[in-house]
């Protein structure tokens, strides 16, 4: 009997084993899709676009971002626990038996706030305060004002003014929408990091606008932080459409009544990342004027003009 019941007992274990693993699979498929649904909206672009980009039909796209795609990625998580491993060891670029990379990365993971902090120290000397000198830059969607308080900031405190996206047109010869359909946004993104680095590199003291999809490149958006003093122009989704459609440009609601609502979900998934900004304006319900104000209070406030 007492067989029989430790024969039960293993029969239990290995349902509950096998239960624990379907469950953990289910919510790793989740979190990939979710992350691929955030990445896209973050940069902005429909599944179409990401489907033919990257050669996925939009059908399995659809299925990965709902957190029912195949569960193929999941197994090689599974194989990779069976292995003791984490599946970045499977799919790094870097060889972990040979690189370092991997181990330092499972350190910094464990590490404490004070650890990380001292190790970012060590690997980025160079104070931020150093290297964004008198260079400001606004960030936000399309419509937040970057433009025109970006002008009148720069004439108020006697600064050049440069707008990001026609310093990519001077370097390509040829305007930014032409720029994509012919190189594509990797195309566009190359030449956004590489002004990028011109500006800081030519500039200590000016007013920069940037366009509102910079966030998307992590590697382009870190270095603007690094190197600009950043101010996050923020606005709700019903402004920003006001705002582009009231300077005539009416390619936001083109053939799209669902425009607002991915200006919507655009909006949220960038909010933590236009929060990284050192200091935020909202300009909500106010004027011109007012939003002026209140940027060149923050410029004052926050010491982003002193030497």
């Amino acid at each position: 009997m007492s067989e029989i019941t430790s024969f039960s007992g293993k029969i239990a274990s290995v349902d509950t084993d096998a239960g624990d693993r379907e469950a953990r699979t289910q919510q790793f498929i989740a979190t990939v899709g979710l992350r691929v649904r955030t990445a896209r909206a973050r940069k902005g672009i429909s599944r179409r676009a990401l489907s033919e980009k990257s050669g996925v039909s939009q059908r399995y796209l659809a299925q990965l971002e709902s957190g029912t795609g195949n569960v193929s990625i999941a197994l090689l998580r599974n194989i990779a626990e069976a292995l003791d491993l984490r599946i970045e060891w499977l799919v790094a670029e870097e060889d972990p038996w040979a690189s370092d990379f991997t181990t330092v990365a499972a350190l910094y993971r464990t590490a404490t706030k004070d650890q990380r902090r001292r190790v970012l120290e060590i690997l980025d000397p160079e104070h931020p305060s150093l290297r964004r000198m008198q260079r400001v830059a606004f960030i936000g969607l399309r419509g937040a004002g970057k433009s025109t308080l970006g002008r009148l900031t720069a004439s108020e405190l006697n600064l050049p003014f440069l707008e990001l996206n026609q310093e990519i047109e001077q370097i390509s010869g040829m305007p930014v929408n032409e720029l994509i359909a012919l190189y594509g946004q990797e195309g566009y993104r190359r030449l956004e990091r590489q002004s990028l680095e011109r500006i800081a590199a030519t500039h200590d003291t000016l007013v920069l606008a940037v366009a509102g999809g910079i966030v998307s490149e992590p590697e382009t958006y870190s270095f603007l932080l690094r190197n600009y003093h950043t101010i996050w122009l923020k606005a709700r989704p019903e402004e920003h459409m006001a705002r582009v459609l009231a300077q005539g440009d009416e390619r936001p609601m083109a053939g799209n009544p669902a425009a607002m609502d991915e200006l919507r979900s655009i909006l949220t998934s960038r909010e933590a990342l236009y929060a990284k900004a050192e200091a935020v304006v909202s300009t909500s319900n106010l004027t011109l004027e007012e939003s002026l104000a209140a940027v060149l209070e923050v410029i004052e406030d926050k010491r982003f003009l002193t030497a």
